[in-house]
């Protein structure tokens, strides 16, 4: 028996992960996959006892020692399981309440390896862009997101600080091979079906671009979608956040790592500013 791909939403015990978890049951919902709540807890946390152990000296104090050490590190360690198994489960009651019945896992880790790790059973992707992290730092972009990104193949939707369901979608096309492929899973999934598509090309203008634009718009017209092509000229992550204003778009859909200019919008900074300036859910295809 095939196992059905999941709709894995990647949480911490972060005020964000209600968020987190309300988009991926929405797209649960739409999908009709099967929904897992995943906590990852650092297998070696950043945390001290603030004791000083250095005057342990003695018969057997190296033992005694490194036995009270375990022990402490096994109370953290118990400790964190528990909080994470109750946490979870509030979650659960919240998926539950929109009507999708989610399980829960606790996995030892890093986030990238675990992800990586289970990438082959999983249909999509849901992780917030700012963590548990951001309750102390002002970091618009948490600093795992853009490493998960680039360590998977599988499509991402990072989310917000809120939940809206989205009702009005913008893909950023720019006519390469990724950004193709993004039209293709819109036409041939359910997630997005119902819902007004706004195809947007940026950049310089060229004789292949309207050609281009009218082969997007055409794949989807035909899938069923309301779709309406634009094509604006100037630098694509300004066009881009100021049509999600302009258009009032709830999520947006872009490639991650085509050949060409726009490859950069997901790599180092400019991703940055443009998931600060959009601050709508983006849909990473690859």
């Amino acid at each position: 028996m095939i196992e059905e791909k999941k709709i894995l939403a990647c949480v911490d015990q972060s005020r964000f992960a209600s968020h987190v978890t309300d988009y991926a049951a929405w797209a649960a919902r739409r999908l009709n996959a099967p929904l897992e709540l995943l906590h990852v807890i650092n297998r070696h946390p950043e945390t001290a006892t603030h004791i000083d152990h250095s005057g342990a000296i003695g018969f057997d104090a190296q033992e005694n020692l490194l036995t009270e050490l375990t022990d402490k590190d096994s109370a953290r360690s118990k400790s964190a399981r528990e909080q994470g198994r109750l946490f979870l489960n509030k979650l659960r009651e919240r998926t539950s309440t929109a009507g999708v019945n989610a399980d829960i896992r606790q996995r030892y880790g890093t986030l990238r390896e675990t992800l990586t790790e289970q990438e082959d059973l999983v249909r999509l992707f849901v992780l917030g862009r700012r963590g548990q992290s951001a309750n102390t730092t002002q970091r618009d972009l948490g600093r795992h997101v853009e490493e998960v990104i680039r360590s998977l193949s599988k499509p991402i939707l990072t989310v917000t600080d809120t939940f809206k369901e989205p009702q009005r979608i913008m893909l950023a096309f720019d006519g390469g091979s990724v950004t193709r492929r993004g039209v293709r899973l819109i036409a041939g999934s359910p997630l997005f079906k119902g819902l007004p598509i706004q195809l947007l090309m940026s950049g310089k203008e060229s004789s292949g671009a309207e050609r281009q634009l009218d082969w997007a718009k055409e794949t989807l017209v035909k899938a069923g979608f309301d779709t309406q092509a634009t094509f604006k000229p100037g630098d694509a992550e300004s066009v881009i956040a100021h049509n999600i204003i302009e258009q009032d778009i709830d999520l947006l859909i872009m490639g991650a790592y085509s050949h060409s200019p726009w490859r950069r919008l997901v790599m180092g900074s400019k991703t940055t500013d443009l998931l600060r300036a959009a601050k709508v859910p983006t849909l990473l295809v690859r």
